[in-house]
């Protein structure tokens, strides 16, 4: 029994270190875990590193599987490639290393500026010129890596879209995209020193004394100094390179264009805006003609003579057609259409006798200027002023010459109207006594004569110049024919006396020593004269010379108890007298003499045929009445009173009479009416 108890003894110690011996290699094979699991830990990130360089590894490697002659080949195509791609960049980088003075001011070194811009230029040219061969040899080279498999494929991709983007650029804009836009920014600059250059030395021309135009000496806008304008044509040389001549060219019209119109602006031309209905309204139509005259003159002469020179200094390196299109728009916007719209406008306006002269004046003005217009508006680009101007020729000649013909046909049609009430010279006949001494004057008689050939020659037909004065004296005929109706027409026969008195002595008078008087002649002349006298004596015999036989002395021979008699008689006559004067009187109130010397030599006639009766009747028979109680009645003058009376006779009226409108076209002459009222020399 101990035996068993000894022998189960020891089987429990063998149990117990087969325990600790299974803890040990527990233990043992846990800390071999965790140190396994802590290598794997690191194993980890390497494997991934590792992983992730495989593909340029086997990139890296795979050359080595390529075709050996393809290997050996790849080297000179690669560096065939890489020379023109490096020589490229490298003008980049010169490209780049000018843009700090390119960005810079123009103005502060304008040789300077210019120089760099052209090496900017050249560079660009250069990169135009080779970007598109580099381009070609890269994409030559990834086609041979591509064709023997000698390079990665996701390498020749991204390679490819690379020079796919680079060829995109290329196509779209090659300066643009090779410069970022320096160059662009350069040639605004340019531009801007362009504009700077002329605004600062464009000076509008000093009109101290507009009204005086025509007096002033010869005004030479100062040009542009050398300097500027070899400055300008510098800058014009790199902005044409460029493409960019328009812009300049738009920089200059709008610059010298505003200089010219700041000049004229001191000559006050809003007349030129006047619209064809405001036109007819105008009384003062001579003083506009007479100031387009003088201002177109001016424009003309100076103003677009100076640009003229001076588009031909700048441009003419650039060519005829540029400067004399720059030239051409400069006139149109600064004023020259104005001035050829303004005269259109007049010979659209009613037709009227004055018109004519106005017709006549603006031929003159443009005749007088007709080398300059010629030489300066003579090119293509100055077409539409030319077509204007030939436009406005015809317009003035065609209505000058439809004015002459029918100003007889208009003095005839006058022959219906009634006369005057007052018996004073009709406008028709004071203006036109006037006028046609102006027609056939010095001033005008060349220039209408021209203006008739020139309408005759449309025509085919030949001009004579006699034709002009045998018009003129037709319508001085017509006149006296005029003159001879009218008298006729009156009722009252003593009216008509002093009607034919007053324009018998005003054609005499208006037309003795002048050159229409020539042509009439001295014995014309005299038979005026002599009408007037003839009328006037008659005007005297059938009006004032009766009233002294109303102061009859027969019967008053006083006797001894007669004087109650003769006091009545006296009375009598008296009264008779004093209702014949004042009846006269009053009526002949309204009556007029236009010219101050027959108004006073006829005063003076009736004052001698009635005063001296009526004083030396009132000195030896007033008495008789004086005493009397109603005196006042028969006394009713004194001397004085009468005789002053009389000499205040015939006074104009500041209203006028009569007019010069025709039944026939007498819209077209209305207008006149106004305008005839001042040339009425006649009226006093």
């Amino acid at each position: 029994m101990g035996d068993s108890v000894g022998s189960g003894s020891n089987d429990n110690k063998d149990r117990f270190q087969n325990l600790i011996a299974a803890t040990k290699s527990l233990k043992l094979s846990l800390d071999k875990s965790k140190a396994l699991a802590f290598a794997l830990e690191k194993t980890g990130p390497r494997l991934d590193e590792i992983n992730h360089r495989l593909p340029s590894l086997e990139a890296a490697v795979r050359p080595i599987r390529a075709d050996k002659d393809a290997l050996v080949a790849v080297g000179g195509h690669i560096n065939r490639a890489v020379g023109p791609a490096a020589a490229v960049l490298k003008v980049f980088d010169a490209v780049h290393g000018l843009e700090k003075s390119l960005l810079s001011d123009p103005k502060n070194d304008l040789p300077g500026y210019l120089s760099v811009l052209k090496r900017l230029e050249e560079a660009l040219r250069f990169l135009g010129d080779n970007c598109g061969l580099a381009i070609q040899w890269l994409e030559d080279i990834v086609e041979y890596l591509e064709d023997n498999s000698v390079a990665d494929e996701r390498y020749l991709s991204n390679l490819k879209k690379s020079l796919k983007s680079l060829r995109d650029l290329q196509n779209e804009d090659q300066k643009a995209s090779l410069d970022g836009g320096l160059l662009d920014a350069s040639l605004d600059k340019l531009e801007g020193e362009f504009r700077r250059l002329l605004t600062e030395h464009s000076v509008p021309l000093p009109m101290s004394a507009p009204s005086a135009l025509g007096q002033q000496a010869v005004i030479a806008p100062s040009p542009l100094p050398v300097s500027v304008i070899q400055k300008m044509q510098a800058i014009l040389g790199r902005l044409i390179a460029n493409n960019r001549l328009e812009k300049c060219i738009t920089i200059y019209v709008e610059v010298r264009g505003s200089n010219v119109r700041a000049s004229l602006q001191a000559l006050d031309l809003d007349y030129l805006e006047i619209s064809i209905a405001e036109f007819n309204n105008v009384q003062s139509i001579e003083g506009y003609i007479a100031q387009w005259g003088r201002h177109l003159e001016f424009a003309v002469k100076h103003l677009f003579e100076a640009e003229y020179k001076l588009c031909n200094d700048v441009f003419e390196r650039i060519g005829l057609d540029v400067w004399m299109g720059c030239f051409a728009k400069i006139s149109a916007q600064a004023g020259m259409l104005a001035f050829l719209q303004f005269g259109k406008t007049v010979t659209e306006s009613k037709k009227d006798p004055v018109k004519l002269l106005k017709l006549l004046d603006i031929f003159t003005s443009l005749n007088k200027l007709r080398l300059d217009f010629n030489r300066l508006f003579g090119g293509t680009a100055c077409m539409e002023i030319q077509n204007l101007t030939r436009d406005l020729i015809k317009r003035v000649i065609d209505g000058a010459a439809e004015i002459f013909w029918e100003l007889l046909l208009q003095v005839e049609l006058q022959r219906q109207i009634p006369p005057p009430l007052d018996g004073g010279v009709p406008r028709l006949v004071s203006f036109i006594t006037d006028y046609c001494n102006k027609l056939i004057g010095d001033d005008y008689k060349p220039i209408l004569t021209q203006v008739l050939v020139i309408h005759r020659s449309w025509k085919h037909e030949r001009f004579q110049e006699r034709l002009l004065i045998t018009e003129v004296l037709n319508i001085i005929k017509a006149i006296e024919l005029n003159l001879e109706t009218w008298t006729k027409a009156y009722d009252d026969t003593v009216l008509s006396s002093l009607f034919a008195m007053n324009n018998h002595y005003h054609l005499y008078k208006h037309l003795k020593g002048t050159k229409l008087g020539n042509l009439l002649g001295d014995s014309w002349l005299r038979e005026h004269e002599q009408y007037k006298d003839y009328y006037a004596t008659i005007f005297l015999r059938d009006s004032w010379g009766k009233l002294p036989g109303h102061l009859s002395r027969e019967g008053l021979i006083l006797f001894s108890g007669g004087r109650a008699t003769a006091r009545d008689l006296v009375k009598k006559r008296l009264k008779t007298f004093n209702e014949a004067l004042d009846e006269m009187y009053k009526k002949q109130s309204n009556w007029v003499m236009p010219e101050r010397d027959l108004r006073e030599k006829t005063c003076q006639m009736i004052v001698q045929s009635v005063v001296p009766v009526y004083r030396s009747y009132m000195q030896n028979y007033g008495p008789l009445v004086e005493q009397d109680g109603s005196s006042s009645k028969y006394a009713k003058y004194s001397v004085q009173t009468l005789e002053q009376m009389l000499a205040s006779l015939f006074q104009p009226r500041p209203m006028r009479y009569g007019s010069f409108k025709g039944r026939q076209l007498s819209e077209k002459f209305d207008n006149g009416v106004a305008d005839l009222r001042r040339t009425s020399s006649a009226v006093a």
